[in-house]
């Protein structure tokens, strides 16, 4: 269920997706309010969910995983077990970042950041082989990133 934003609401948001380190007097100050209703507005928005979590988004490449790759994953089976056993399995390993049930062509969607390719193969070998009910997998690595966010528009 979709929450009801104000345009304070909406205004805070902006902000603490261009930088989540911005304390509350901080946001205050750039919104002309006082501190309570900043503080009051976030924790309101963090308890219904609005705000999932503050995290720091970390470059790939300057952490040595040197690889993107998009895998696009059908499985064999489309009974509910078999789709939420898959994701339990697939979503336990770190190289996945994100992972998407999709229509279309494959099933799931998944993005990677691994070292390089070896540990693309050894990823291929060792963990995704290894799930039950995969039927096909096609890769495709970025060449470059030419785009990177994750904030969202707030109308």
């Amino acid at each position: 269920m979709e929450y009801p934003l104000d345009n304070t609401d909406k205004a805070i948001l902006k902000l603490i997706q261009e930088n989540s380190r911005l304390t509350i007097k901080e946001i205050a100050k750039r919104l002309h309010l006082s501190t309570t209703p900043i503080f009051d507005r976030m924790k309101k928005m963090e308890k219904h969910g609005v705000i999932d979590k503050y995290v720091a988004l970390v470059n790939a490449k300057k952490v040595g995983k040197q690889l993107t790759v998009f895998v696009n994953i059908s499985i064999s089976k489309h009974g509910k077990d078999a789709l939420n056993a898959f994701v339990k399995a697939i979503t336990k390993f770190p190289e996945v970042v994100e992972c998407h049930h999709v229509s279309g062509d494959a099933d799931f969607h998944l993005k990677l950041y691994l070292k390089d390719i070896e540990a693309y193969n050894d990823f291929i070998m060792e963990k995704l082989s290894v799930i039950p009910n995969i039927g096909k997998v096609e890769s495709r690595f970025s060449l470059s990133e030419r785009k990177r966010t994750t904030a969202l528009e707030i109308d």
